[in-house]
């Protein structure tokens, strides 16, 4: 009776530490699938916009470049890992991302808050000016990787 119960408590144990060993998390993307950009525009078409067309394309390409600019010296397109990479998937680099992730969310909440604020107040034809630029530069970027 007393090994039954032994070896019952050192059942138990093997299973609760098994149901309680550190996984890793599986690799996520560096760069977000939200990045591209759908459609990109020419000049007469944005001129045809209206003002509050024109500012949501604005913010948009400005989320798009800052979710990307900071990773093209690994990917310029969604899908990449740091596995892919060769970069280990422990908790230190994993929770690195995971800051660096929640810091760009963050800057842009703060972002959106100023431009709905201010952007208002901006020229339309400077507006649709840096549309273009960013555009061109999202269009630069894919370049880019075809290079590397």
């Amino acid at each position: 009776m007393k090994f039954k119960v032994v070896l019952f408590c050192f059942s138990l144990f093997m299973v609760t530490s098994i149901g309680f060993a550190q996984k890793n998390k599986p690799a996520r993307s560096i760069i977000s699938e939200k990045v591209a950009i759908k459609k990109y525009h020419n000049k007469a078409e944005l001129d045809r916009m209206q003002k509050g067309q024109l500012l949501t394309l604005y913010v948009e390409r400005i989320e798009s470049l800052v979710k990307l600019l900071p990773y093209i010296a690994f990917a310029t397109k969604p899908g990449i890992t740091m596995t892919s990479l060769g970069i280990p998937n422990d908790s230190d680099n994993s929770g690195a991302l995971d800051d660096q992730f929640e810091a760009t969310d963050e800057y842009l909440d703060q972002m959106r808050r100023f431009q709905g604020r201010i952007l208002p107040y901006s020229d339309t034809d400077n507006l649709i000016s840096a549309i273009l630029f960013y555009e061109e530069t999202f269009k630069s970027l894919h370049e880019y990787s075809e290079f590397h």
